[in-house]
């Protein structure tokens, strides 16, 4: 058996242990791209992620929260935002309670506005609510009247804005709604959201019962539920100074914005991540980018890359060995 007979076996072997290793450091940098990415796209394997519950208020509708929502889910969370009926603190309070029964597993209860009454009392005597989170929001204690807490600070041109419509009651009584005035919408509700959109929203506004704001708080959740608050420092429905005062009295985990009253809209990454805080997160906010991202595209890029060169690099020592062994060369084994 001449010695190139013998060398070329072993040539074979190590080449191919060579390639080996290549298509294993490939398919690791490939994995090790895709998986952070499916991790942060889908929902929890463990199902340890609670359900988010984003609750509106007052002259608004759920598509309010829509920037937060999307966020939300792009993390993984479930997110439901149920209709506020708006025709009473009481009355609205069970509808949400019903809907947040209806949940399994733990529950982030999130409110805007009047929405935050509505969930401090909703909240109250269920176990599955972890936490709640208010939005430039009402944060009546028990017993406390809306009209009496909004009227504790100066700073709010909401009532100078609003118009009452009379509508009957199904008990032939008469009641009151009441809408923002569309010229004054944008200023006193919205206003770092382009005008345009808030000519729309002006349009399309839910009214509130007047009597809702008459009623007093059958319970305060937030006294045995943590929770965390959002200050809108430029908030013109309800006084910036209100807000601080409710989030110190709750001791929320408080973070002021300079935003109008509507921060979920114009701010949907901070609420959300206020959300996600809530809701025992603490992983910096990665819901910015969608699970197809630009992070998972590079490294994927990157590994792809790193898995050629080894290819490359063994196909040229392989070929170099083969010259060798053709030619017989005392170090052809090398």
């Amino acid at each position: 058996m001449t010695v190139s007979a013998f060398l070329a076996p072993r040539m074979w072997i190590r080449g191919r242990r060579v390639r080996t290793v290549a298509v294993a450091l490939t398919a690791a940098s490939l994995a090790a791209a895709a998986g952070p990415a499916a991790a942060d796209g889908g929902a929890d394997p463990a199902g340890t992620k609670p359900t988010v519950v984003v609750v509106h208020g007052a002259f608004a509708d759920a598509s309010g929260w829509n920037g937060v929502v999307e966020r939300l889910q792009r993390d993984g969370y479930k997110v439901m935002a149920p209709a506020n009926p708006l025709r009473g603190l009481a009355g609205d309070s069970a509808y949400i309670a019903g809907v947040l029964k209806s949940i399994r597993g733990p529950i982030v209860l999130a409110g805007h506005s009047y929405g935050g009454a509505v969930i401090s009392n909703a909240a109250a005597g269920n176990p599955q609510v972890k936490s709640l989170v208010f939005v430039s929001a009402l944060m009546p204690d028990k017993g406390e009247r809306l009209s009496d807490l909004s009227a504790r600070f100066a700073g709010s041109e909401l009532n100078a804005a609003l118009k009452p419509v009379p509508f009957p009651e199904a008990d032939g009584k008469e009641g009151v709604d009441l809408y923002i005035q569309p010229d004054r919408f944008h200023d006193v509700f919205a206003a770092d959201v382009p005008s345009g959109t808030t000519a729309v929203m002006a349009a399309t506004q839910r009214p509130i019962n007047g009597a809702a704001f008459m009623e007093t708080a059958a319970a305060a959740a937030w006294k045995t539920i943590p929770s965390w608050a959002l200050v809108a420092t430029r908030d013109k429905a309800i006084a910036p100074d209100l807000e601080r005062f409710e989030a110190k009295r709750a001791k929320s985990h408080t973070v002021e914005v300079d935003s109008s009253h509507v921060a979920m809209m114009s701010h949907p990454d901070v609420v959300a991540d206020l959300i996600r805080q809530a809701a025992g997160d603490r992983t910096p906010a990665k819901s910015l980018m969608a699970p197809t991202g630009t992070s998972a595209v590079v490294l994927a890029c990157i590994g792809g890359f790193t898995g050629v060169t080894v290819l490359t690099g063994a196909g040229l020592v392989a070929a170099a060995r083969r010259r060798r062994v053709t030619k017989g060369g005392p170090d052809a084994a090398l």
